[in-house]
């Protein structure tokens, strides 16, 4: 039998400019969340870096902008920060194991899939291990985020994981470990209730998707 992949819609592909970038982060700061904007995908990194706290367990969700900018390896590998991953150990094939495994973490790192101009963060997932910590299991609470996953609203947002974010996780899985995916459940964070919880790093460079 033929898999076929869903079809990429690449213009989601495309950076946003620099207004649009302080669009976001000026409607993101309104809603609650500290913003950075930084240039570069090694800048983002040693901003993350210095942001995690060496004693607190930190949370990697699983993400290609985490893995893509080093930081899911600095975190988990280099033995500078309590890593809920790394303490872990080898969970075997227990699905639940895995899903629950940074349901409550001190701190989480992560990305979104989408942010709107108008300040909202949106995040797809097939199984939601990462969404737990995201809305509210994790004490403080980092995402990552390239030029290309700022969209004019929700709707889009909501297109934008659809479209092309679901399709590249799709061939990623496909291709590496013959698996597909889908979207389960998607999480929409339009407010964040507590000062300095959540944190936003939009990098001006594509990374991601």
């Amino acid at each position: 039998m033929t898999v076929q992949a869903p079809v990429v819609d690449e213009t989601f592909a495309k950076p946003a400019d620099e207004a649009q970038l302080d669009r976001a982060a000026e409607a993101l700061r309104g809603n609650g969340f500290t913003v950075h904007i930084v240039d570069t995908v090694t800048d983002a990194r040693e901003l993350v870096l210095s942001l995690v706290p060496a004693d607190e367990s930190v949370f990697t969700a699983s993400s290609e902008t985490l893995r893509l900018t080093g930081i899911t390896k600095a975190i988990d590998e280099s033995g500078r920060f309590d890593s809920v991953r790394a303490a872990a150990g080898d969970l075997g094939d227990d699905p639940t194991a895995h899903i629950r495994l940074g349901a409550t973490p001190d701190v989480v790192v992560g990305s979104v899939h989408a942010v709107s101009e108008d300040g909202v963060l949106l995040a797809g997932s097939a199984s939601g291990s990462q969404l737990a910590p995201y809305a509210s299991g994790a004490r403080k609470a980092v995402w990552v985020v390239g030029a290309q996953k700022i969209v004019p609203d929700v709707a889009t947002g909501l297109r934008r994981i659809r479209d092309y974010s679901l399709p590249k996780e799709w061939r990623r899985l496909h291709e590496n470990y013959g698996q597909t995916s889908f979207i389960g459940k998607i999480l929409i964070l339009e407010r964040e209730a507590f000062p300095d919880r959540g944190v936003v790093v939009l990098v001006r460079d594509s990374v991601g998707f």
